[in-house]
C-alpha cells in the first residue's frame, strides 16, 4: 500500500519530482550499490537505502521524477524490522547523514551474506554462472580479526578523504550522492593511525579537501592537502608526525609541502614505497589476503614467465617474482607515471623484472609477447572490457587471476573469458570493506578444454 505522504511532492511544479514523497514498501531484495529494492503500490522501482531485506518501512524518495525507470528513497521509518537490523553503531549513519557507510544498520555476519547475494546474482545474470560453476562456497570471509560481534566496529579505513565545509573549515565527510559534508567528531571506520591524527578537531579553512593515510607496517603518515582556488596551505600541526603534500590546483599533481612524498606499507615481506597518494589497499590486512589467495590460485613454478596487469606500485609483480625465481621474468604495466617510477624502484633487486607505463590495452599489443604461463589482473572499478579480456585469452595461459572490486565487472569480464576459451577453476570473496556495499574477489581461471 501507499502511505500517505507527511509532505506535499516537493518541486512538484519542476518537471514531477518526487523528492519528499513518502511511501510505505515491503523491501526486497538487497541489490549492487548498498540497497535494497522495492516497489510503490503503482509497481515503480524503488532503491531504498538504510533498509534491510524483508522488512516493512516508509520510505522517501530522495531522487527521482515521475515516470522514471526507478527512484532513489530512504527508509526513514521501520513498522517491521529484520532480526538482521540493529541499531547504528556510528552516530553519524542514517538517512540524510555521511554517504559512507551502507550496512551499519546490518549485523556483521548479514552484511557479508548480502555482499555474497549481490555476487551470486551478478555471476547468474552478467555471466551465466551459478557458484558451483565458479568453485565458488557462496561465503565472503571476513579479515583476520574482523568477525566483531553485532555493534562493534572494525578499525580497518588506512586512507580518508575528508571533505572540508566550507562555511565553518570543519573536516567531514560527504553525504551519500551529494556534496554536502557531514560534519564529524570521530570516524568508526578509520584505521587507528588515522584516528590518532586529530584531523577533525582542525581547522581547515581554505581547503576542499584532507586525505590522511597511516601506512601498514610503518609509523609513515601522510596528509594530502587540496586547497581551494587561491587558498593559502595551512600550518599543519597534527598529533603525530605527518608529511605534508598538496594538490596542484592546476595540473592535479601531488606535490611535497614537507617530509617524505611517499609512504612505506609492508606485505607479502616486502617494503613498498607508496608515493603521491597513489594506490594502495585500504584495509591494512587486504594486501597480504590478496596476495596468498592469487599465489595459491595461480601455483607459481620456477622459470615461469608471467604478467601482472595494472600493477599499481609492484604488489603482484614482486610475489611472483619472488616465487617464479631467477630463471622466470615477469612483466608490469600500468598506466600511473608515478605508480610505475615507485614500481621500479620497490622491485630493482629483481632483474628479470620489467615495468612499462601506459594503458593495458595500447602497451600489451604492443610488447609483442605472444604466450606466457601466468597472468595476474587487478583492473579499475569498470574492469578490463572485451578488448583486453580477448588479447589475454591468446596469450595461452596456464592460469589466470583476476583481482575484482566490483561484481559487475567482473562478472561481465568472466563471461568474455569463457568466449575465449577459459572458466573459473576457482572464486573466493573477502570482506574487505566492512559497514559498506564493496567486496573483493580473486577468480582463478584456466582453460576450458584442461580436465575434461
Amino acid at each position: 500500500m501507499q502511505a500517505e505522504p507527511k509532505n506535499s511532492r516537493v518541486g512538484h511544479d519542476q518537471g514531477g519530482s518526487l523528492v519528499g514523497q513518502e511511501y510505505e514498501v515491503e523491501i526486497g531484495p538487497v541489490a549492487h550499490g548498498g540497497h535494497c529494492i522495492a516497489r510503490t503500490a503503482e509497481g515503480q522501482v524503488l532503491f531504498v537505502r538504510h533498509a534491510l531485506p524483508g522488512e516493512r518501512v516508509v520510505a522517501r524518495v530522495t531522487e527521482g521524477e515521475e515516470g522514471a525507470r526507478f527512484l532513489r528513497a530512504d527508509a526513514v521509518r521501520i513498522i517491521d524490522a529484520s532480526k538482521d537490523r540493529i541499531e547504528a553503531p556510528c552516530p553519524y549513519a542514517g538517512p540524510g547523514r555521511c554517504g559512507g557507510c551502507d550496512w551499519q544498520h546490518a549485523k556483521p555476519g548479514a552484511q557479508r551474506r548480502f555482499k555474497g547475494e549481490v555476487i551470486a546474482e551478478q555471476l547468474k545474470r552478467l555471466a551465466g554462472l551459478t557458484p558451483e560453476e565458479a568453485g565458488w562456497d557462496g561465503t565472503v570471509m571476513p579479515a583476520e580479526g574482523d568477525k566483531l560481534p553485532a555493534g562493534e566496529v572494525p578499525q580497518w579505513r588506512t586512507r580518508v578523504q575528508y571533505a572540508v565545509d566550507p562555511a565553518t573549515g570543519k573536516a567531514g565527510l560527504r553525504r551519500h550522492r551529494s556534496h554536502e559534508v557531514e560534519p564529524i567528531d570521530h570516524c568508526m571506520i578509520a584505521a587507528a593511525g588515522v584516528s590518532e591524527l586529530g584531523i577533525e578537531r582542525r581547522d581547515w579553512t581554505g581547503m576542499e579537501s584532507v586525505e590522511a593515510i597511516a601506512a601498514t607496517g610503518s609509523q609513515d603518515r601522510q596528509v594530502i592537502l587540496t586547497p581551494r582556488p587561491g587558498a593559502r596551505l595551512p600550518l599543519v600541526e597534527l598529533d603525530k608526525p605527518v608529511s605534508v603534500l598538496r594538490v596542484d590546483e592546476k595540473t592535479g599533481g601531488v606535490h611535497r609541502v614537507h617530509g617524505r612524498p611517499f609512504v612505506r606499507e609492508r606485505a607479502d615481506g616486502r617494503t613498498h614505497r607508496v608515493g603521491g597518494g597513489g594506490f594502495w589497499q585500504v584495509h591494512p590486512k587486504a594486501a597480504d589476503t590478496l596476495v596468498t589467495a592469487v599465489m595459491q590460485g595461480l601455483l607459481p613454478r620456477k622459470g615461469d614467465m608471467a604478467l601482472d596487469l595494472y600493477c599499481g606500485v609492484g604488489l603482484f609483480a614482486g610475489a611472483l617474482a619472488d616465487r617464479v625465481g631467477d630463471k622466470g621474468a615477469v612483466l608490469g604495466i600500468e598506466s600511473g607515471k608515478r605508480a610505475v617510477e615507485d614500481a621500479r624502484h620497490n622491485l630493482a633487486d629483481f632483474p628479470r623484472v620489467r615495468v612499462e607505463q601506459g594503458k593495458v590495452e595500447s602497451v600489451l599489443p604492443r610488447t609483442g609477447i605472444t604466450e606466457v604461463d601466468l597472468i595476474v589482473l587487478d583492473p579499475p572499478r569498470a574492469g578490463a572490457g572485451r578488448t583486453t579480456v580477448t588479447h589475454l585469452t591468446s596469450l595461452a595461459a596456464r592460469r589466470i587471476a583476476y583481482v575484482a572490486c566490483d561484481p559487475a565487472a567482473l562478472a561481465r569480464d568472466l563471461a568474455y573469458f569463457r568466449e575465449g576459451g577459459y572458466r573459473v577453476r576457482t572464486l573466493r570473496a573477502f570482506d574487505l570493506f566492512p559497514m559498506t556495499h564493496h567486496v573483493e574477489c580473486v577468480a582463478i581461471l584456466e582453460p576450458a578444454t584442461k580436465g575434461l
